[in-house]
């Protein structure tokens, strides 16, 4: 067990379906924790390659913001882009439509959500790095709703391009690749976070909240102040935020769907990740317990004695 645990600590090199290769190390999700990989993959994975590309998620409200104030700052790193995966789904969703009608072509849907995709890119250019919005495709997207969604990025200077992954395997994910590649070669990044670490905890919540939530402020239930008051008498308030939140919404409440306001986040406690080098805020009604399936998916995976791997998605 022990040697388990020691080899535990070693990046996981793994391949794609395609033969290419990923490199594997931490998955935390990013609505109660960093949302993504160690800096120990991503230092190794930059060692190897030219382009790195690294997953922050889920929301760019939650991954992307932590990436950027902990993960970049902790690690020194300096992204040159960052890629916002949006789906008609999502928008039409956030536009009002019905969860039993968001596979159905709505324009109008999809010009009322939009608000939503609008600030998450607004958000991301708050840190200075250029953006690239890519639409994972479904066979019922309309040309018409895919030509509103690329037009309305382009006027707020963000790149767009169609992935058909999916669908085409690495094959459909060309026309992404030479657009990241363009932005990276046409458009400097000039990276930086959005707050001090060495403020006070009470501002840096509210900086993350009013700058990329949209709230109008935040209430602090007593229980997360008086621990606030005990990390500051322990001198254990100088860290990065990372915040517990739903990912549903930008607010902290899952049923404000769009780009809400007029709405404030509250924090309900307060807790100390010393050894990650950071200060957990829960918001609302978040549990920090993920919720997983029954059953994983790994049961269903298996490799003959001829190397053949069965049961992968």
């Amino acid at each position: 067990m022990s040697a388990l645990l020691k080899d535990a600590i070693k990046p996981n090199l793994v391949q794609t379906l395609e033969n290419t290769p990923a490199i594997m190390h931490g998955g935390p999700f990013a609505n109660i924790a960093h949302g993504c990989n160690s800096l120990r993959a991503t230092k190794l994975a930059l060692k190897l390659s030219d382009l790195v590309l690294t997953e922050a998620g889920f929301g760019a409200d939650l991954g992307a913001e932590k990436f950027f104030n902990i993960k970049c700052r902790l690690g020194g790193l300096k992204p040159d882009a960052v890629v916002l995966v949006a789906t008609t789904r999502a928008l039409r969703y956030n536009g009002g439509a019905l969860i039993s009608e968001v596979n159905k072509n709505n324009l109008a849907a999809i010009k009322k959500g939009f608000v939503n995709l609008e600030k998450h890119i607004k958000n991301l250019q708050k840190f200075d790095v250029p953006v690239v919005v890519t639409l994972n495709a479904f066979v019922t997207d309309s040309n018409e709703e895919i030509d509103y969604i690329k037009t309305a990025c382009e006027k707020r200077d963000a790149d767009f391009a169609v992935s058909n992954v999916w669908e085409k395997g690495g094959q459909g994910g060309v026309e992404l690749a030479n657009k990241i590649v363009g932005t990276l070669e046409k458009k400097p990044s000039n990276f930086k976070v959005i707050y001090d670490e060495n403020t006070n905890i009470l501002k840096k919540i509210n900086i993350i909240a009013k700058n990329i939530y949209g709230a109008g402020g935040v209430n602090f239930a007593p229980k997360a102040l008086k621990e606030i008051k005990r990390l500051e008498e322990l001198g254990l308030d100088k860290m990065p935020i990372c915040m517990a939140k739903t990912q549903y919404s930008l607010s902290d409440d899952p049923k404000k769907l769009g780009r809400p306001t007029n709405f404030k986040i509250t924090i309900r406690d307060i807790k100390i990740s010393a050894g990650a080098g950071f200060i957990v805020a829960l918001a609302g009604d978040i549990m920090t317990m993920p919720g997983l399936p029954r059953v994983p998916a790994a049961e269903g995976i298996d490799i003959d004695e001829g190397g053949v791997i069965s049961g992968l998605f």
